[in-house]
């Protein structure tokens, strides 16, 4: 029997085949290992600092150090599935997780943490594209919102459950089992990795585009980099802010002309953007990234500054988004297929601003259970949104672009959380420099997150309709 699964030898459109839930509940392992690694390290920052005798400042960078290596390595994900497999490209790059993982652990100095969480990046940047497109060439572009819809309800409880474990660890052992805690699960993943994953040949034949990824990696790095100081507390007219944005811009720009200009396999194919529909898909992505994840960072700041939780409740305080976020994937695949994916996008998109309204009003102390409804309906809504995103972008495009797809689709739903969550941060710190009380300040960016799940509407609206065949 053949060990590769292939979408054109599957029974009926809507069956999943057992193989192909148990691929995806490999590559799911994978991607949650990094997912819940970034908030439990969020907890253990301050213990960090005082271990090693460390400025909020330097050991910030075990956080932004993990963020440029993902930045830096994301856009070689389809180069690296063409060349080498994607099973053996996907399990190095668990492998080098895990790799950093315990070092990180056997940490000495603030210096030594930082440099082996950009190893722990490196790994981390390649895992979540790369089995996005696996599992997405062996359902098929039409089963892909189905096998979604499950797979994704783990990784909705791996960033709630961060805090929790993390404060666990942190609490009965050490900051460093909040590393050491990816060595077991990382094993685990691998052997059953060996085991399930197909068997993928290398492609061969398509080189490196070395210029292009030296204009593209620092590019990209730039830019999540500038975004990221504002989260400091520097604003756009900080040199450190704006010098590296300007010149991840240019970079950018850069990259973009040589990559239509050139007559082999850029790195990035933008090339896939002249196809009306990815284009779209993408710029859905984009947006979704930025309501995303700088609700998700604004969220857990709002019950710490303006309602004075400690981390770990903060979290537990998120729960019912995730509970919602679960509800909804666990159906968005059928309803996807019974009314479309414009129509289920945007309905997830109104029901997330629904749910977001009811924080514009953080400034008049609303009822802890209007707070509450609210974070369930906009899971809700983010549930029902991201499902028709991921399917969009693998409809849009041919089985072997695929990777590239998912490469793309990666970055720039990382941009758009990256410049999200700076736009969000500089409103907190403009409403604080006005006077405002936190909770009032809170209010506004809220409206402002509101605003870019407004957005959102207008590419969603380009999206295809039910299908009539």
């Amino acid at each position: 029997m053949s060990t590769s699964v292939r979408a054109n030898t599957a029974p009926p459109r809507d069956r999943l085949e057992p193989e192909i839930l148990k691929l995806g509940a490999v590559l799911v392992l994978g991607t949650i290992l990094a997912v819940l690694d970034s908030t439990i390290v969020n907890v253990g920052i301050e213990s960090i600092r005082r271990d090693f005798d460390s400025s909020l400042a330097t050991v910030q960078w075990i956080s932004t150090g993990y963020l440029l290596a993902f930045a830096l390595v994301a856009p070689v994900s389809g180069w690296a599935t063409n060349r080498f497999g994607a099973k053996t490209t996907w399990m190095v790059s668990v492998a080098c997780f895990v790799l950093g993982s315990a070092l990180c652990g056997m940490a000495w100095s603030a210096g030594s943490l930082i440099l082996f969480r950009v190893l722990q990046g490196i790994g981390g940047g390649l895992i979540q594209p790369i089995g996005q497109s696996m599992i997405a060439q062996a359902a098929g572009p039409q089963r892909i919102g189905r096998v979604m819809s499950l797979l994704i309800i783990p990784l909705t409880f791996a960033p709630a459950l961060g805090p929790v474990v993390g404060g666990v660890l942190i609490g009965t052992l050490s900051w460093q089992w909040i590393f050491y805690v990816n060595i077991p699960l990382g094993a685990i993943t691998l052997l059953l990795a060996a085991r399930v994953l197909p068997a993928s040949e290398p492609e061969g034949g398509q080189k490196l585009d070395v210029l292009g990824l030296l204009l593209i990696s620092p590019g990209l790095a730039g830019l999540i980099y500038g975004f990221s100081e504002t989260g400091n507390g520097r604003g756009f007219e900080d040199t450190a802010v704006h010098a590296p944005i300007a010149l991840g811009a240019l970079l950018l720009i850069a990259y973009a002309v040589h990559a239509l200009r050139s007559k082999g396999t850029p790195v990035l194919d933008l090339r896939l953007f002249a196809r009306k529909a990815f284009s779209n898909a993408v710029l859905t992505s984009f947006l979704v990234g930025a309501a995303l994840f700088s609700s998700m960072f604004l969220l857990p700041l709002y019950y710490q500054q303006a309602r004075g939780e400690d981390p770990l409740h903060a979290g537990l305080l998120l729960i019912p988004q995730d509970i919602g976020i679960a509800v909804a994937m666990f159906f968005a695949g059928r309803l996807t297929g019974r009314f479309g994916l414009r129509a289920v996008m945007l309905t997830g998109i109104a029901l997330s601003m629904a749910g977001t309204l009811a924080y514009t009003q953080v400034g008049s102390d609303p009822a802890g259970l209007l707070l509450t409804g609210g974070l369930f309906v906009r899971g809700i809504g983010l549930g029902a949104a991201m499902n028709p995103m991921i399917t969009a972008v693998f409809q849009s495009v041919e089985r072997h672009q695929m990777p590239q797809a998912a490469g793309i689709n990666n970055v720039v739903h990382r941009i758009g959380g990256s410049l999200g969550t700076a736009t969000l941060v500089i409103v907190l710190q403009h409403q604080s420099a006005a006077g405002d009380s936190a909770a009032d300040g809170f209010a506004t960016a809220f409206w402002w997150a509101l605003g870019v799940s407004a957005l959102t509407l207008l590419p969603a609206l380009a999206l295809p309709g039910k299908s009539r065949g």
